[in-house]
């Protein structure tokens, strides 16, 4: 069966876990070496964000790469960021999950609802966002059905525009929410690092 093999690799992965701001925030170290840092609010369980890192091909630590949450600025940080700035009028591109379902919001599409059509790419495995102006064309992956080996499915998927924003909404199928649930019961058990009694592993 599918499904639990994803478990347990979270399971078997080293998880650092902190509570701060109103947050349950989990760091897990995989075999590989791959890292992955996870925010949950903590009265709701909602994900708030999620993140990447791997080691580069000289064994250094990469950067951090958003799946779920607010999409870093390359520039943040550099001295000539004042100078050279993305434009604000440029679509911007991030995935803010609900608990039932994946949801992607493109902020600064001005366009009307009935220019967008979304569909379902099964053979690439894929969403694809097409435009009949030609003004935007964006295809983008799904990688929590891919970690499950689940098939996508057009039905699931719907989207919406309002105040110059495209949403799509991907509902999530029955067998991963039944193993965020798990999890959650889990991630819950793990003594939290800055706890008065912290007793979790750590990285």
């Amino acid at each position: 069966m599918a499904v639990p093999s994803w478990l347990e690799r979270l399971r078997a992965a080293g998880k650092t876990v902190l509570l701060q701001d109103g947050k349950r925030k989990i760091h897990y170290l995989f075999e590989d070496g791959k890292e992955m840092a996870e925010e949950y609010d903590i009265k709701t369980g909602q994900l708030i964000s999620r993140k990447w890192r791997e080691k580069n091909t000289l064994g250094g630590t990469g950067k951090w790469q958003v799946e779920v949450g607010e999409p870093t600025s390359p520039l943040l940080g550099a001295l000539d960021s004042e100078l050279i700035t993305e434009s604000s009028s440029n679509p911007i591109f991030m995935r803010k999950d609900t608990l039932s379902s994946f949801q992607w919001r493109i902020r600064n599409l001005p366009y009307p609802k009935e220019v967008y059509s979304v569909s379902v790419e099964e053979e690439q495995r894929c969403c694809v966002i097409r435009t009949t102006n030609k003004k935007y064309y964006k295809k983008f992956l799904i990688p929590d059905l891919d970690r499950y080996h689940l098939p996508l499915d057009a039905a699931a998927l719907s989207f919406t525009h309002a105040n110059n924003t495209l949403i799509i909404t991907y509902q999530k199928p029955k067998e991963i929410m039944a193993a965020e649930q798990q999890l959650q019961k889990e991630l819950k058990k793990i003594k939290a690092a800055n706890s008065a009694d912290g007793d979790c592993k750590t990285q």
